[in-house]
């Protein structure tokens, strides 16, 4: 298959997740033969701190503003199989009308942030990237949460058909690493500042800190802001690069996961961090959230926390037991939550709604044809 994708980034992982994913299942998408071109907002934002400049057996597309491609555009989606656009793309609204416009076979799209476009729709707040008529002229919507957000995207979207596409992990660029002083923790969170964040990683991570100023603790992320809540045995990384992320779970006799509000209280959620964590055979503790069950065993394969205490417990733990634990859920990310995977299920997913497309159209059509 050829895939054209409009999407936020996929040159730059600074403050975002959209594009550690995408840089795996493209990665993965080429190795099983298919290609994709990736068209992307070249933005100040994203051009300071880039750190991919072409794609394997695909091309990355940055542009100054949509009009510069559109018709450039046009003519790709014509030889492509597939025309897809994500949530949080600047221009979803124009590349959404050209891709419908097209003649490409399969319209698709994929909600990366289910939970935040839902969340803001039922506060009557503008979601830029759906326009007025929804989803329902995609032949498949694509989430990255599962469970009741897939109803939802019907519901309130209209979308005619969904799937769960969940995150993933490349285990060609996580697997277990040697531990780096500069990242050395007893507890690590990796992850961009994010106020739906903000109370669980206070409960989670701030006030076991303050509570064992005895041990080491670890963020890495962006765009914290000037007065957060840090405390003298908090080691703060303004970036970890993608390539450094192993290092960074390894060095940590555990990681915390924390999942935004919205996310969490739909469930079916898990962060690529996780995956990425679990891969590495990193020791994880998570925060609850429903559908969890589903991806790992909670006090098997990794730990869940819902208050300070159980943190700080966890913290206690032997490194024989975390060892035991984390060697478990690394076992069951490879068997389940890989690249290759999730590669597969998508050209799955969007085969069968190119079927389901075609049947549509026939059953649709026979009753004029007796006309």
């Amino acid at each position: 298959m050829k895939l054209v994708v409009f999407g936020l980034s996929v040159s730059s992982a600074w403050g975002n997740g959209h594009a550690t994913l995408w840089r795996g299942l493209i990665h993965a998408l080429a190795a099983q033969g298919h290609s994709v071109t990736f068209y992307e907002h070249d933005t100040p934002y994203y051009a300071a701190h880039r750190d991919c400049f072409g794609l394997p057996n695909g091309e990355l597309v940055l542009y100054p503003d949509f009009d510069a491609i559109r018709e450039s555009a046009l003519h790709t989606l014509q030889q492509a199989d597939v025309g897809m656009v994500t949530s949080y793309c600047p221009d979803a609204l124009a590349a959404s009308d050209l891709i419908l416009a097209s003649a490409v076979p399969i319209r698709a799209f994929y909600d990366l942030d289910t939970p935040i476009t839902l969340d803001k729709l039922a506060r009557a707040e503008d979601v830029p990237y759906v326009g007025p008529r929804g989803l329902r002229d995609f032949d498949i919507v694509l989430s990255y949460t599962g469970g009741l957000a897939l109803h939802e995207l019907q519901r309130v979207l209209g979308a005619r058909k969904v799937a769960a596409l969940y995150g993933s992990v490349d285990p060609h660029l996580h697997a277990p690493a040697p531990p780096v002083a500069r990242y050395r923790a007893d507890l690590s969170y990796l992850g961009t500042y994010a106020a739906e964040r903000q109370a669980a990683l206070e409960r989670l991570f701030l006030a076991p800190a303050r509570s064992r100023p005895d041990l080491s603790f670890a963020i890495g992320g962006s765009q914290y802001p000037n007065d957060f809540a840090w405390a003298p045995n908090i080691k703060y990384l303004w970036h970890v690069p993608p390539y450094e992320h192993a290092a960074f779970f390894c060095s940590s006799r555990l990681n915390l996961n924390v999942t935004r509000a919205p996310m969490a209280a739909m469930g079916f959620c898990p962060s690529g961090r996780l995956f990425e964590a679990a891969a590495c055979g990193a020791a994880l503790i998570t925060d609850a959230w429903p559908g969890l069950s589903q991806f790992y065993e909670p006090g098997d394969e990794l730990l869940v926390a819902h208050d300070t205490q159980e943190v700080l417990d966890a913290l206690t733990l032997s490194d024989a037991e975390l060892t035991a634990m984390s060697r478990r859920a690394r076992e069951r990310t490879l068997a389940q939550h890989t690249v290759e995977i999730r590669a597969r299920q998508l050209i799955d997913h969007l085969c069968d709604a190119h079927s389901s497309t075609r049947e549509f159209e026939r059953e649709d059509a026979e009753p004029i044809r007796q006309v």
